[in-house]
């Protein structure tokens, strides 16, 4: 089944359940001003509003543009009202559409359902790069300097996590949130495991540890 991935800026995306259509599987988070907090597998849709609590929606547009993880998302800015000055503003800051507010569930998965129904507007990064490490999404592959990273899928998706947050604090609760581990839940030593097996194919590519241990905190991904 596909996931369709949709991201909201609002308090729209607080305890929304997943939605199901067809063969496809819409699940609904919340979009911070640093961008999504887990792991984004698939097609992103986000939506975000023309003004937030920590920051202008023209200002997350354009963050969300610069971000790797989120660069190729469909972006919808949601205006206060029909303004054509602000239509103009929130395409020229990298909004594909826009939506008058406030917008509801049904809305949004309308408009989601509408834009799924074209071929070219699956939004999906294929190959993710920094520093020596490369990621291709596609292949499912993970490279150090060109030389391939052994790894299981759990390994894969955490390197990819870690990746896209690198030189930042991650607890366990943040790994096993980040991958999308919720239910059934995850003894957190499990992340520990996860942990020591990327560490050695990392190693075994010639990566060195990039890996830190942080006492008493989590993780951080040493990278430039």
């Amino acid at each position: 089944m596909d996931v369709i991935n949709i991201f909201l800026t609002s308090d729209l995306a607080e305890n929304q359940d997943d939605f199901v259509y067809g063969d496809r599987q819409f699940t609904f988070d919340r979009l911070y001003s640093d961008g999504p907090r887990r792991l984004v597998e698939g097609p992103m849709w986000a939506f975000v509003d023309w003004v937030m609590d920590d920051l202008a929606g023209l200002e997350m547009c354009r963050r969300l543009r610069a971000d790797p993880r989120t660069k190729e998302a469909h972006v919808t800015m949601v205006l206060e009202q029909d303004d054509h000055d602000d239509r103009r503003r929130a395409l020229k800051a990298g909004a594909h559409d826009y939506m008058v507010g406030p917008i509801d569930r049904t809305k949004v998965l309308d408009r989601v359902l509408a834009l799924q129904s074209r071929p070219n507007d699956r939004h999906a990064a294929r190959l993710f790069e920094v520093g020596d490490l490369s990621i291709d999404m596609a292949a499912l592959q993970a490279r150090w300097d060109g030389k391939v990273i052994s790894l299981r899928p759990n390994e894969f998706r955490l390197l990819r996590f870690l990746a896209e947050n690198p030189n930042r604090v991650l607890t366990r609760d943040d790994l096993i949130n980040g991958l999308g581990k919720r239910e059934p839940p995850i003894d957190e030593r499990t992340v520990d495991v996860w942990i020591g097996r990327l560490r050695r194919a990392i190693k075994q590519a010639g990566g060195g540890n990039p890996l830190r241990t942080v006492r008493s905190r989590g993780y951080v991904f040493d990278l430039p």
